[in-house]
């Protein structure tokens, strides 16, 4: 059953999570990648939020003291009009583009943040 099924349920918010050494770094990577904005910062957390008026899920960059080892058993998928110009974009930021692929007409640039946490870029 889906909450299609029972409109007296509601679905659960969802927030996004990434394990960051250099927070402050890492939230000023992603609030520029998904041109998200600051509101927060609470001990090892920085809670970054869609520009107003915009949808989308909360974006918590957690501090951690280890670093990533290994790929993601998870990923963002980012969806844009321009992959290409979208990659090119976030290089300058500090992203590092992988490589890419496809799946019949489906194509998509696979990239890493500053700190190794791979992510894809698709078309909308």
């Amino acid at each position: 059953m889906t909450t299609d099924d029972d409109p007296g349920v509601e679905p659960p918010e969802v927030l996004i999570v990434l394990d960051a050494l250099d927070v402050e770094a890492a939230a000023d990577f992603w609030a520029e990648a998904l041109r998200y904005r600051r509101v927060d910062r609470l001990d090892q957390y920085v809670v970054l939020v869609p520009a107003r008026g915009n949808a989308g899920s909360v974006f918590l960059v957690q501090g951690v003291s280890e670093a990533k080892h290994t790929k993601n058993r998870m990923h963002l998928d980012v969806h844009v009009a321009d992959p290409e110009t979208e990659a090119e974009r976030l290089v300058a930021l500090g992203a590092s583009r992988l490589g890419g692929n496809s799946l019949g007409d489906i194509e998509w640039i696979t990239m890493a943040d500053p700190e190794g946490n791979e992510f894809d870029i698709g078309k909308r």
